[in-house]
């Protein structure tokens, strides 16, 4: 290769690296899954009918994951669908265009085909020297879109890029969409409040958009407003009946606040329309947990047994599905490997969590709810305690702060209580206090937990590790 060769290179592969797009935005392959993003993206085409500019992101989405699966055709097919999407705007349209553009360039580069490229990258230069002052807050919103989408670990990257957008245009509809998604799907219900407040914006921008509404909804029952909560649900249930993302979580509030039947009418109902149903199924399948619980409040095993059966045969059958139509859908396999384990079908419950904890660690996701839902399964179907006990250690020590690190902290605070109880020299209950005190940030009440249980301690290995524990606080 010729030195003026190697320098031209040099020259292109400066210029690609500094566009915006898919290509430049690190999005790692090992933390996507590729199969099911891609029935996501094709579904989404199927629900944006009529909005070209959900229909062009996705279109964009697709080009790029199409290329990640070696599909370098049907990429460039794709992409170029997005541009034409596009232009359908009318003029004002060139910001909208550099994501796609980006994308052409870096991926005729890659299949040699380098007079296309240098093309793209001659409209990028036009479109920046039209709009000199970047960032510019559609490719903000866009790559806020593309997080949200490719995968969870990359939430807190899309809320940073819809609330840089919305610096910019505070009023658009689409950022403003986004930002309140990305909060609610972050789960952390000490910022309700936040997500409340973002909803409410999002609705006001987009009016006409039910997803939103019912989410809203969901959050207000949550802190027992629910009047309010009620009246979006309803109205988006009457504005949108055949939508399945409306329909998915108006099925998740009536089965939270205790209509289960109809949830389940309404979801079987919206079954029948949906392609890829997943997360349809695995609606069902946690309905049918609910009836399982009703049932078994309602009257002694031995008058309901029929009825808990039938329930607990449609609650299988839902979430083996969910788990058939979606590759490593963690959340059904955890709850299948319980309803496995609940139906005294230990074999099954022990392969599905092991097939869960694979899942988890390969997609680093999602651990500490498998660890959670195995110590249910240890606890209630195997009787053994202290493998329940490690596991929901395991699970608090990843986060105390998440739904599921804090309902750990409950569960064994809950074991360590009733073991007190039974015999206040525990030591080891006194342990295990003081390990929630400690992941808590607790440290004071850490420390006096721990110098209980090293009082009560007799075993020399317990007494080993209790002292770590303690010397680590200090």
């Amino acid at each position: 290769m010729s030195s003026t060769s190697s320098t031209q290179d040099t020259i292109l592969k400066t210029r690609l690296n500094q566009l915006e797009c898919h290509f430049t935005w690190a999005l790692n392959k090992n933390d996507i899954d590729l199969t099911d993003l891609l029935n996501r993206l094709e579904e989404q085409l199927n629900l944006d009918l009529g909005r070209e500019a959900g229909v062009a992101r996705t279109h964009s989405c697709m080009g790029y994951v199409k290329f990640l699966l070696g599909s370098n055709t049907e990429a460039l097919s794709n992409l170029g669908r997005s541009v034409e999407l596009t232009k359908s705007h009318g003029n004002d349209c060139d910001k909208l265009l550099v994501v796609a553009y980006g994308d052409l360039a870096w991926l005729n580069c890659i299949m040699g085909n380098f007079a296309e490229c240098e093309s793209y990258l001659n409209k990028l230069s036009e479109i920046k020297e039209k709009y000199p002052s970047v960032p510019y807050a559609e490719v903000l919103g866009e790559k806020g879109w593309t997080f949200l989408k490719f995968s969870r670990k990359y939430y807190e990257r899309a809320k940073e890029c819809f609330r840089k957008a919305l610096e910019l245009d505070p009023e658009e509809g689409e950022w403003n969409a986004g930002l309140a998604i990305a909060l609610y799907r972050a789960d952390d219900m000490f910022k309700d409040p936040v997500v409340i407040d973002q909803l409410r914006r999002a609705i006001a921008t987009n009016p006409d958009d039910d997803v939103l509404k019912v989410l809203l909804g969901l959050r207000l029952a949550a802190h027992k407003k629910y009047s309010e909560a009620e009246s979006l649900v309803e109205q988006a249930l009457e504005r949108s009946p055949e939508h399945p993302h409306v329909m998915r979580y108006v099925g998740k509030y009536f089965r939270n606040e205790g209509s289960v039947d109809r949830s389940i009418a309404l979801l079987k109902r919206t079954l029948e329309k949906v392609s890829n149903a997943a997360f349809i199924h695995h609606q069902l399948g946690l309905c049918y947990r609910k009836k399982i619980l009703n049932l078994k409040q309602a009257g002694s095993h031995h008058t309901k047994g029929a009825e808990i059966k039938r329930a607990r045969e449609q609650c299988i059958y839902h979430l083996e599905m969910a788990t058939e139509l979606k590759i490593s859908f963690i959340i059904a396999m955890n709850e299948l490997a319980l309803q496995y384990g609940a139906n005294r079908d230990m074999s099954r419950a022990e392969e599905m969590f092991q097939n869960s904890f694979k899942a988890a660690r390969e997609k680093k996701e999602h651990i500490e709810s498998v660890h959670h839902c195995y110590a249910e399964f240890q606890q209630y179907s195997m009787k053994c305690e202290p493998a329940a006990i490690k596991h929901y250690t395991e699970c608090l020590k990843i986060n105390p702060n998440t739904y599921y690190g804090r309902k750990s902290a409950k569960s064994l605070q809950k074991i360590a209580e009733r073991r007190i109880e039974k015999n206040p020299s525990d030591g080891q209950a006194f342990g295990i206090l003081g390990i929630i005190h400690k992941e808590k940030g607790e440290k004071q009440q850490a420390i006096e937990c721990f110098e209980q249980a090293l009082s009560f301690a007799d075993n020399e290995d317990y007494l080993i590790d209790l002292c770590e524990l303690r010397l680590s606080l200090q």
